[in-house]
């Protein structure tokens, strides 16, 4: 018993440690659009989205209980197995944070969690049914749904103020997209603390179902999900800089109107997927969003080789997250001595990102920092001929990532 108290209390704190890195990984999701337009600083929107992500963790439990009694069965599981899980899920998001890549936290768990299960005790302890309907399905429409309901609230935006040629209605006009980008950003937070957070809440509940403190079925304890969400508060307002950069001004540039687009699409699918138990990526679901918004506006465009990578990287996450899970869980499978060898992998492989990172630091203070990607030729000639409106073009507006003009086409490398 002494073994197993033990157990549990380590995947616990696992389990924090990869919601920590969950809030840091995915904070572009929320504020990449608004610190790269400019509408807030740096620090402020990461404070902001973190106290977001907070009070969003106690707003539902439906995705907690799909990951605690769905995608596996319960039944026979070993509390192991989770902490296999959580190994290959915090490399995994540590790995593509270092490239700055915005790879899904939610499918890195859920590879780890697969893989591990696998592992333990084969196929049969997946539910095939519930991996393909809520993990699977949403993680194809989501990023779809969220790309063409920015790209039309794109296009309506700009349709709607093309005749505002006023400098004083520019001004005003541009300052409510302003204000409306901070709000639509707060409600990509709270919708990341709704669905997010609850993964970690479903692997802590899971956990304890296989320890034998809850009964199959649980819903999670208040300790659980206030420790959950505030971990993942805390890894909010760290900052995931380096994929703020790549999701703010590495995928398209964008101006108010189309950041304000984006996030309000974005939090209106996330929301809607977590009333019904869908565990979709917040991270897919924004960044398909960022590209919709990016392509709607005339002129606009998306550099499809940071696009391709990301891409890549999302099909890469679940097997590469269940492969270390599965590799996690052989060692443990050898008795205590197998975990202690997975901790210290852990740690050192932790610590071995951390280091790399080091080298080209990324911070608050050159997260808008413009990249060398030399200029692709099919993002040059679109650019060239389909210059931007002038409307919403406000001179005094702090927009740090500059589009195309009809007088510089290339005013800022892009690639295709």
């Amino acid at each position: 018993m002494e073994h197993i108290t033990l157990l549990l209390a380590i995947v616990v704190v696992t389990a924090l440690v990869f919601d920590f890195t969950n809030g840091f990984h995915d904070t572009a999701n929320a504020m990449a659009t608004t610190i790269s337009t400019g509408a807030l600083k740096p620090k402020t929107a990461v404070a902001m989205s973190a106290v977001l992500n907070l009070v969003g963790a106690f707003l539902s439990v439906e995705v907690a209980k799909t990951i605690s009694g769905g995608i596996i069965n319960e039944n026979g599981l070993r509390t192991e197995v989770i902490f296999a899980a959580l190994v290959g899920a915090i490399l995994w998001n540590l790995l593509t944070w270092l490239v700055g890549l915005p790879s899904s936290s939610s499918h890195a768990l859920f590879g780890g969690l697969i893989g591990a299960a696998v592992m333990s005790a084969g196929w049969s302890s997946i539910n095939g049914g519930t991996v393909v309907t809520k993990v699977m399905l949403p993680a194809i429409a989501a990023p779809l749904v969220a790309g063409v309901a920015a790209l039309l609230a794109t296009k309506l935006t700009y349709r709607l103020n093309r005749k505002i040629t006023d400098e004083a209605q520019l001004k005003s006009t541009a300052k409510g997209y302003r204000a409306g980008q901070i709000a639509s950003a707060g409600l990509v937070s709270l919708a990341h603390g709704t669905n997010d957070a609850q993964k970690t809440m479903g692997i802590i509940t899971l956990a304890l179902v296989t320890g034998g403190v809850l009964a199959p079925g649980s819903n999670p304890p208040v300790w659980v999900i206030a420790s959950a969400g505030i971990a993942i508060a805390l890894g909010t307002y760290l900052g995931g800089w380096r994929i703020i950069r790549t999701m703010g001004s590495g995928l398209t540039d964008l101006r108010p109107p189309q950041g304000f687009a984006a996030q309000t699409s974005a939090a209106t699918v996330i929301l809607a997927s977590s009333h019904l138990g869908f565990s979709l990526s917040t991270t897919q679901s924004c960044s398909g969003a960022v590209m919709g918004a990016g392509l709607g506006r005339k002129g606009g465009v998306v550099r499809w080789s940071t696009a391709t990578r990301m891409f890549v990287a999302w099909g890469l996450t679940l097997p590469a997250a269940g492969l270390v899970g599965a590799g996690a869980e052989f060692l443990t499978k050898q008795g205590p001595w197998g975990v202690a060898v997975v901790a210290v992998l852990l740690v050192a492989g932790s610590g071995a990102i951390w280091l790399l990172s080091r080298r080209k630091p990324v911070d608050h203070t050159n997260v808008n920092a413009t990249g060398d990607e030399p200029a692709g030729v099919v993002t040059t000639a679109i650019a060239a001929v389909s210059p931007p409106p002038a409307g919403l073009n406000v001179p005094d507006l702090k927009t740090t990532i500059h589009a195309p003009t009809a007088e510089t086409p290339a005013d800022r490398p892009a690639t295709v």
